[in-house]
Parts: C-alpha cells; structure tokens; sequence
C-alpha cells in the first residue's frame, strides 16, 4: 500500500463523469449591469440570484469554471465547522456567533429548497455532523464546545462512541446537517445562468479594477475590459486588493482526500476529529455502493513535509479504520483563512459600494460559499441582509486579529528570506523522470522536473506576486508559495492566484545544454 504509485495528475472525484459545459473566452469588451469574477460556489450563486431578479451579469473565470477550491472540496453542507463556536463567543460574543450560526444554517436551507425546487439530481441528503477527539486532553475543547451549542440554541449533544473501529474518547453531534455532489447541483444553476441570459466566459483573467462612483471596469490580461454597475470579486485570492491589504490578512492552507468504493454498510453521518493532524470522514452513493471519502492531513501551503507523506498517512488511517489498501481517487484542496476565522465578504474597502469580495471560508465553502453569495447578491440589489456585519471585510478585533496579523506576516517575511538563502545541493540533470525539485543551474536556484517522457522543464522559483520562493510539491507535481498560497503548474503557468503571472521559464540554451549533456535520463 504504501508503495502505491500517486496519480500523477490527482483528479476529485466530483469531476468524473460530469459533462461540464464549455464557454468560450472573453474576446471583446462589454457592458452589463453586475461583473462577478470567480466561477466557484460563490460566484455560480450571486450570479443564479441576480439573473433571477432580472439583472444582466457577466461572470468571468481564470480557468474552468468549478476547478478550483469548490471541485475539490469534501462536500460537506454543515454550520459544523470544527470547534469555533466557543472561539466565537470568546471573540465576539453571543449574538455575533449566533448571527455566523444561522447564516450558515440558511445557506443549507437554501441549497436544500433550491435542490427540491429545481428537482437537481445531486445525491443530497441530510446527515448529521460529528465532531470527535480521540486524545484524552481534547475532552475539555468537546466539552466547552457543547456548552457554547447551548447558549447559542443548536441541536446537538455529546456521544462517547462512534460507529468505526475508533477509540474516542469524546464526541459532539450537530443535528441535521447535510451532504451533496457539489457539481451537479452548481452545473444545474449554471445552466439556469445561461437560459436567462447571463454570460459566462472561460480562461479570462483579470487583473485590475478601474472604478468611478457609478461604474466599475475589470481589465483582464488580454486587455479586454467588462463594465457593470459593480463587481463581485469572488476568485478565492482577491485578484484586487484595493486598500483592504489582503496579502496580510489571509493564509493558504492544504489538506488532502483519498476516496473509494466500497460494498461496507455505511452507517451515516459525516465525521471530523479535532486532533492534529485531523481526519474527515463522509460517504456518497455510487452506482449502488458508496464512496467512502477520508481527508486530512492540514498544514500551510508550500510548507512542510514533502506532500506524498500527507498521502501515505491518510492510506495508513483507511488501512487501520476500515481495512482498505486500494483507492479510486485522490486529490488535494487548499483554502484561505482570515485572522479572525470568519469570512471576509462585503466592501473591498469601507465606503467603496461598487466592489465586493468574497474569501477565507477555511475550508467551509459549502455554506460560507453560499451564504457569500447570498449576502453579495443582496448587496448588489441594496437589500438589507442581516449578516453583512457579521462578515464584513472592514471589521478589526484586537484579539484575535493584531496577533494573527503579526504572526503571519513574520511568517511571510520569514519564507521570504529563507527563499533568498536557501541553495541547493542537487543539479537538474541529476533527477529522474517524473522527480522534481529545487536545483542548481549555471551557480542559480532553479525549479526543474523531468516528466515521466524524460523532457526537463526548468522555471525560476521566484513567485510573481510579491516575491516568495516556490517549494516543489510532489503530490501534485506543481509549485506552491510559502507566503500567500499561490500554485503553479511544473510548466510555471498560474493554477492559483493570488500570482497572475507565470513563472519564468529556463531559456532554450540552458535546456539545450542540460538536455546534450544527460542525454542518458
């Protein structure tokens, strides 16, 4: 098992089988009345709402639509997002902890009622949620954590078991929680988009904002504009920061998931420990068995150990759980975080009406993703929505914020000298095929990898948003930044923001020359 080859492009298992429909990129300017920029979960809902209230909007994606965080995500729908609730009333008392409760808790319903309404296929269904810690010293956090369930009036209560071969020693139940293919049901609302007029354009990047009282122009990197009344920035990393400085104020966070089928008799439910490293357990039917999905393995983008041991340690609880050594899928996701926990979602600047942004659900996008795009919707219509200050980009809590703010970017500055520093002691022509890594190149630090063909692909590690040093990931084969989660491919071309431009290549004569001289590999 744990020889098993990784894949070497992992795929999620929610784009399998789906007939994703194709839009064509963006090749002129426009006028609309709303620009959204992101086609995830936040995005494809702001942009149902509007086109339903009758508002003309243009929605552009970087990439494909639902390939980023929320086509990779475990699917989870649930106000359960590990223990926060006695973090929440800590930090900002009851009412503001309560108000983040029942915004999650309504973006579920709306997901539930918009699946009944539109009668999509999606393999929704309710399910409790279960938190569980097998450490002894963890019992407390349970314990807090249920004592904050009832001051806030949620369901729940605490159990001592769970129905796997798992010794815990605490565990909390959320009532009526839920799960889904994320993808069916946001293709459904896709196709809702079109047929009522909206348009939707595929490998389009933006990269700026020009902006007046009245109107709002994204500028995109083939140098076509898109005009509208205001913009929904909902890209994950804000492609446009404003003065709001969200390089600061954010971190990227990977996690990983193994899934495959099997014929066991699934008891229900969906399950998260809050030890470290944590485990995520959740099934879905497929084709009459399920699909068991298992996750875990949390740390910063671009830092820690190489990545295929985050695999190997999720095979290793799927062996000793369940008794499993042969996976179907496996793929990664990453998300962004806030100093505070909560979402970042409203004004990109106080008083700047005509730009909103969306980002940092901290790997909880199915709700907070939704309840975004609500809020956001609302915003662009001038309605009121009673959780705008709950999740507004502008708020500033001392504790925990000031801290945090330090901390992350010590530790931006950190990796950004480390970067600069580090050489190595490896050459390019010394890999194998399919092996990749920090390499010397002519006396320079340089990314290379040789593909499983046996072809060199060198690229600068300097990140091109504000500097960083990009480490190899070897699960994914792409370059990750230390500093604010930026993903390249092995190529150098952009994954993931917040970087916009690739990575520099090696030039022809270094490869000519690495290629002549190793002729052998």
């Amino acid at each position: 098992m744990a020889d098993e080859k990784i894949p070497q492009f992992p795929e999620p298992y929610w784009r399998d089988g789906i007939d994703f429909p194709e839009f064509k990129q963006l090749d002129g300017d426009l006028e609309t009345d709303v620009v959204i920029v992101g086609g995830g979960i936040t995005g494809i809902t702001a942009a149902y709402l509007l086109v339903n209230e009758g508002v003309r909007v243009a929605l552009i994606d970087a990439g494909k639509l639902l390939n980023g965080t929320t086509g990779h995500t475990t699917a989870k729908i649930t106000a359960q997002h590990d223990i926060i609730y006695d973090e929440l009333i800590s930090h900002f008392g009851i009412n503001k902890a309560r108000l983040y409760y029942e915004a999650n808790t309504n973006a579920l319903n709306f997901i539930k009622n918009t699946v009944n309404d539109l009668k999509i296929d999606c393999d929704f269904s309710e399910q409790d949620a279960h938190l569980y810690t097998t450490e002894e010293q963890s019992i407390q956090k349970i314990e807090k954590e249920f004592q904050a369930y009832q001051k806030l009036n949620i369901e729940g209560n605490i159990i001592n078991e769970i129905p796997f071969d798992i010794k815990i020693y605490k565990g909390l139940v959320m009532k009526k929680q839920a799960q889904f293919h994320p993808l069916k049901y946001l293709t459904h609302l896709v196709k809702v988009i079109v047929d009522k007029g909206g348009y939707i354009f595929e490998n389009t990047v933006a990269v700026n904002i020009e902006r007046d009282e009245n109107k709002a122009t994204v500028l995109t990197r083939d140098g076509h504009r898109v005009t509208g009344n205001g913009v929904l920035s909902c890209s994950h990393f804000p492609f446009y920061e404003g003065t709001g400085f969200y390089s600061g104020r954010l971190h990227a966070d990977r996690s990983y998931v193994l899934a495959t089928k099997t014929n066991m008799d699934y008891p229900g439910g969906t399950y998260l420990s809050v030890d470290k490293p944590n485990r995520s357990i959740r099934f879905t039917p497929v084709d009459g068995e399920n699909l068991l999905i298992i996750g875990g393995e949390s740390h910063k983008s671009g830092q820690g150990v190489d990545t295929k041991e985050h695999y190997k340690a999720l095979e290793k609880f799927a062996k000793d759980v369940f008794n499993l050594d042969h996976f179907d899928y496996r793929w990664s996701t990453q998300d962004l975080a806030t100093l505070d926990k909560l979402p970042y979602v409203g004004e990109i600047t106080s008083g700047v009406h005509n730009i909103l942004i969306a980002t940092g659900y901290r790997k909880w996008g199915m709700t907070n993703g939704t309840a975004a795009g609500l809020l956001l919707a609302d915003m662009a219509l001038n309605k009121e929505n009673p959780y705008q200050t709950v999740y507004t980009p502008s708020r500033f809590y001392a504790d925990p914020s000031l801290q945090k703010f330090f901390k992350e970017n010590i530790d931006v500055a950190k990796h950004l000298i480390k970067g600069k520093l580090e050489v190595s002691n490896k050459y390019a022509e010394e890999l194998a095929n399919d092996e990749g890594g920090i390499v010397m190149v002519n006396g320079a630090r340089k990314g290379a990898y040789r593909d499983t063909e046996g072809k060199l692909h060198i690229v600068d590690t300097t990140c091109t948003h504000v500097g960083c040093e990009v480490n190899w990931n070897d699960g994914e084969r792409t370059w990750d930044c230390p500093c604010h989660g930026s993903r390249f491919s092995y190529t150098g071309e952009v994954i993931e923001g917040p970087a916009e431009k690739p990575l520099q290549k090696g030039d022809h004569t270094m490869l000519e020359n690495l290629t002549s001289e190793n002729s052998g590999y």
